[in-house]
């Protein structure tokens, strides 16, 4: 007994000499990092020279937290996992009953958006509910909305787009300019504005036939950029960078939203508020959501589905069973492509303003960050994902009482994609495969089984 209590205090020992060591080194690191960013800033006095302002304190935070942050890391996380692990692997393999949360999670967080926008004005008041019913619950689910209908590209069909934001610019525009020139509803547009991104994604489609890969992200992000640089150039159309403005708000059986007699506040007997549109407009997307969902589930059982599925896994072999790979490429892009036109349509309506600036690349990478962090082709972890990233960089907003710490002249929304990027290499280095790790397959025998991300080739499923 005691030979094996000096070898656990031992091993103990050594761990805490590895994590004093690796803490160091971190935050000796850490001061090599971000001496010339964070401890020096550079600025202009009244006579316009160049100074530097040494941010010392600032520094010392950054310092120390790395260095605390790994001597804990190795002291105590990184054994409570290999003990953990260990524990696992000397357990007996029993199937564990889900819980009914687990089992019931979508129903429960479609009942909890049906009622989002009442708690919310019942807790914050009409008017102070604007915040929240659109940067917490809008903007949230239009990239819901657009990493599903990308999941269809990249998660089922296997299809590496870097140019989605395409088909979004291609919906805003199309509602902005049928709108602003010919008078068209919402209602009629909303569709119109799916069908002409579905067009521009078959036209897509064709080009990239035969690429796969690298390649094809390259061509992808290629045509996301033309038609981005088309909306910069063609003033006559589209006025260039200064954008459309003007747009015509969405109605609820011709009823509008604004302060006239037969408006929507007057008919109900309500104290006009801007919030009831922003309520309305939560309501649409959300069922515009709900419908991308079903049609995506219901199209994965049937056999063009399948097909996607059976092109991600390997092509060669897709071919040999017959499956017309042209067809089965140009309709997972063409249906991605509808969706993201949809939500196009939605975000300009939304704005009452679209410009070029708001369909730059960076939306194209942020939305398949999304969907490969939720999980390809889980519906749920991609919902769960645009929630903590969209979320969190809103949150970032309302953290003012950073300022107190960090000093007054710190924004934390300007931090917003350092610690995106943190987040993304955290949650790649411990969930490799996103939040949801599994899926179900669309063809069984006897029993419906998930399929555990381990036998899933690495960036699928």
């Amino acid at each position: 007994m005691a030979n094996i209590a000096s070898t656990t205090a031992s091993a103990g020992t050594d761990v805490t000499a590895r994590a004093l060591r690796e803490a160091v080194f971190a935050g000796l690191i850490s001061l090599g990092l971000f001496v010339l960013f964070v401890g020096l800033k550079s600025d202009q006095n009244i006579r316009n020279e160049l100074i530097l302002n040494q941010r010392w304190g600032l520094l010392a935070i950054f310092v120390i937290v790395a260095a605390v942050g790994r001597f804990l890391m190795v002291a105590y996380v990184q054994p409570a996992l290999a003990r953990r692990k260990a524990a696992k692997a000397e357990a007996e393999d029993v199937a564990k009953e889900e819980g009914f949360v687990s089992r019931n999670f979508s129903k429960l967080a479609i009942a909890f958006l049906l009622v989002y926008p009442p708690i919310i004005v019942a807790v914050f008041g009409v008017q102070g509910s604007l915040k929240w019913v659109d940067n917490f619950g809008i903007q949230i689910l239009i990239y819901v909305m657009l990493a599903w209908g990308l999941n269809i590209v990249v998660g089922l069909a296997g299809l590496l787009d870097l140019g989605y934001v395409a088909f979004y610019a291609v919906g805003a525009y199309s509602y902005a300019l049928l709108s602003t020139y010919f008078g068209l509803s919402f209602w009629i547009l909303l569709p119109v504005a799916g069908i002409l991104a579905a067009f521009w994604g078959m036209i897509l489609g064709f080009p990239v036939l035969r690429l796969r890969g690298d390649y094809l992200a390259i061509v992808t992000l290629a045509f996301g950029e033309i038609i981005r640089l088309v909306l910069i150039n063609w003033t006559e159309v589209t006025k260039g960078t200064f954008g459309v403005s003007g747009i015509a708000k969405a109605t609820l059986f011709g009823i509008k939203f604004d302060a006239s007699k037969d408006g929507f506040a007057a008919l109900m007997g309500l104290p006009m508020s801007s919030a009831y549109y922003k309520i309305f407009l939560f309501y649409l997307i959300l069922a515009l959501c709900l419908l991308t969902a079903y049609v995506t589930i219901r199209l994965r059982r049937m056999p063009i589905g399948r097909a996607w599925e059976a092109l991600r896994e390997d092509e060669i072999a897709c071919r040999s069973l017959g499956i017309n790979t042209v067809t089965t490429k140009l309709t997972a892009f063409a249906t991605g492509a509808m969706f993201g036109g949809i939500a196009g349509s939605f975000f300009a309506v939304r704005q009452g303003f679209v410009s070029p600036e708001s369909f730059v690349f960076l939306e194209s990478a942020v939305i398949l960050a999304i969907v490969v962090l939720g999980g390809m082709g889980s519906l749920t972890g991609i919902a769960v994902a645009a929630v903590v990233m969209i979320g969190g960089t809103e949150i970032l907003r309302e953290l003012s009482f950073l300022k107190m710490v960090f000093g007054p002249d710190f924004t934390p929304e300007l931090y917003r994609m350092l610690i995106f990027g943190l987040a993304m290499v955290v949650v790649m280095v411990w969930k490799p495969r996103g939040f949801v790790g599994s899926r179900e397959p669309t063809a069984f025998l006897h029993e419906r089984k998930a399929v555990s991300g381990s036998f899933t080739k690495e960036g699928h499923g």
